[in-house]
């Protein structure tokens, strides 16, 4: 299995529209792309000097799934987020190659 990880730090002035916004709408299209099985949505419990700091985690079955997401919905839903949240958030992505879970 693969993690696919989006670390996010949102201002605060725009935090309760943004978590709305992921639940309803933006987790809900990434996996309305068929590419991902389930995600986690967590708090990351760290003291922050600006905003709140998020950890979205997807999914996937293999790295040839993950690869084809980003080929061909990547790019689209990103620009679709910077262009509502512009500066107000700040994402950086991580991928996860599960070797063990219970």
């Amino acid at each position: 299995m693969i993690i696919y990880n989006v670390t996010v730090n949102v201002e605060d002035s725009i935090l309760d529209e943004w978590k709305a916004w992921m639940l309803n709408a933006h987790i809900k299209e990434v996996l309305e792309t068929g590419l991902f099985s389930g995600y986690t949505f967590s708090q990351v419990l760290v003291e922050e000097e600006i905003g709140t700091t998020y950890s979205i985690q997807y999914f996937t079955a293999d790295m040839e799934s993950f690869q084809l997401y980003e080929q061909l919905f990547a790019n689209k839903i990103r620009q679709e987020t910077a262009k509502k949240y512009g500066q107000k958030i700040v994402a950086f992505r991580t991928l996860l190659k599960v070797i063990d879970s219970k």
